[in-house]
């Protein structure tokens, strides 16, 4: 038979277990509903900056754009330039025979 002392500290320590497992386990459910939180919310950060990703991506197109507008119009230019060398070699050419 065990001594009275040591069936009073299994009976302080089992009362304790009673007591400590309750709010052991509240608080293991508070941190599961926190990181099923933290998982929802960063699925959604990642679908909005997937979205954010998406409707950016022509910013790059526009910088392509403004590059081949500037070859365009120095292009323009030189149509330009010949349509009036052109012009100016025909007015001649009439002239001369009217």
């Amino acid at each position: 038979m065990m001594p009275p002392a040591v069936t009073v500290l299994w009976i302080i320590l089992l009362v304790v277990a009673a007591l400590a497992v309750p709010v052991v386990v509240y608080l293991l459910h508070r941190t599961w509903s926190a990181s099923r939180s933290i998982a929802r919310y960063m699925t959604e950060m990642r679908e909005a900056g997937e979205g954010i990703a998406a409707n950016t991506a022509h910013i790059t197109a526009l910088g392509d754009t403004q590059t081949t507008a500037g070859a365009l119009l120095a292009t323009a230019g030189d149509i330009d330039e010949h349509a009036a060398t052109i012009e100016s070699v025909l007015a001649d050419r009439a002239s001369f025979y009217q």
